[in-house]
């Protein structure tokens, strides 16, 4: 593989009349991704499933989400992606399959991106047809490789144990990058996927050695939540303090706000992100006095949503409160019947439990 590029790709997510535009690659902020989880069929001819579906987009945005995917199975879910992306600034990729042609009616919209597949798409002149089409829409693309797409002769090779299934996702990703360079179309991100830490690590570090290209790392399939967390955290923390990965999607059978949470928390672990509230809970015991699950699980992503760089602690006991919870801008804790309200280690108001959620809004929005 030769490596074609001498600068890292700089690609703007925003097609034509996007409010809000992403820089992917070079020195840009690694950027969050999540999956719409639903069929969006409906949302051509429904105008109240559209509005109920803009409000979840505006709550993922709030948690941190820069760029939404979906899936674009048929022509009536394009038309609805179409709808969508004209109500909304957020960033919008088109997930396409099999169908070049659903591509090209995603572009007759807003939609900032297409994420094809040249393995399922079919011939040169499909993926070629796609590549026009977002050139003259200034619409970025993403080259999506996985396990279940290398070519022929690849595949051959993997499976008679001649070559490792990372090096043939490598490969896989060189080919059809040399076919985008061919067009002179630069404007796209690759992303090499696998169910397994080992191998995605492997195939994004075998790429990133001869090639620049902006990269989009997730781990395919992931699992539920906990599994899920686990490998994405693991693959990813080691791909980004290598310098690899502009942009970054946690693959979890959850919610898409799980799964931004959970990305938003590995970038600030990394120290790729800053600011906004860091919220600190404690794993509850046999001294519990306060309700730490139930009040984090009312105040999770209200709180990361918040435009304040202050940290949160929520603690069940006041062993764990304004002892260990010193550090927080904020926190609450289980005193007795009670509840204590404090400040940088400082207790400011004892207060009956079932006032715990009225009193903690007063004080956080003093703040």
């Amino acid at each position: 593989m030769a490596n074609i590029y001498k600068t890292p790709r700089i690609i703007q997510a925003g097609g034509k009349g996007i409010t809000k535009k992403i820089l992917v690659g070079g020195s840009n902020p690694v950027t969050i991704q999540t999956m719409w989880k639903e069929p969006i069929d409906k949302i051509k001819d429904d105008d109240e499933a559209l509005h109920e579906l803009l409000k979840k987009i505006n709550t993922l945005q709030s948690l941190g989400c820069d760029v939404l995917r979906f899936a674009v199975p048929d022509t009536t879910s394009a038309e609805s992606l179409v709808k969508i992306a004209a109500n909304t600034s957020m960033p919008l990729v088109a997930d396409i399959h099999f169908d070049y042609r659903l591509a090209l009616e995603c572009l007759k919209g807003n939609v900032a991106a297409i994420r094809i597949n040249p393995g399922n798409i079919g011939s040169r002149d499909r993926v070629e047809a796609v590549v026009n089409g977002c050139r003259e829409n200034g619409t970025a693309i993403r080259i999506g490789v996985n396990t279940g797409s290398l070519p022929k002769d690849l595949a051959e090779k993997v499976e008679n144990g001649t070559l490792s299934r990372a090096k043939a996702l490598a490969e896989t990703a060189a080919r059809e990058c040399q076919v985008f360079e061919e067009l002179k179309f630069d404007q796209y991100a690759v992303s090499m996927k696998a169910s397994s830490v080992e191998e995605t690590i492997l195939s994004n570090e075998e790429f990133a050695r001869e090639y620049d290209a902006p990269l989009h790392i997730g781990v395919t399939e992931a699992g539920p939540l906990i599994t899920g967390v686990v490998k994405s955290t693991m693959a990813f923390t080691h791909l980004l303090r290598e310098g690899i990965g502009s942009t970054i999607r946690v693959s979890l059978s959850s919610t898409p706000e799980n799964e931004v949470i959970t990305g938003r928390e590995i970038l600030h672990e990394c120290g790729l992100r800053k600011g906004g509230v860091t919220l600190v809970s404690c794993p509850r015991c046999g001294r519990l006095g306060f309700d730490v699950h139930g009040f984090v699980e009312r105040w999770q992503n209200r709180l990361l949503a918040m435009d304040k760089e202050i940290t949160v602690a929520v603690m069940g006991c006041v062993v764990n409160g304004p002892g260990e919870g010193k550090h927080a801008d904020i926190g609450i804790a289980g005193a007795g019947d009670k509840a204590i309200i404090f400040k940088k280690g400082q207790i400011i108001r004892t207060i009956d439990v079932k006032d715990a959620d009225n009193v903690f809004e007063e004080e956080l929005n003093s703040l």
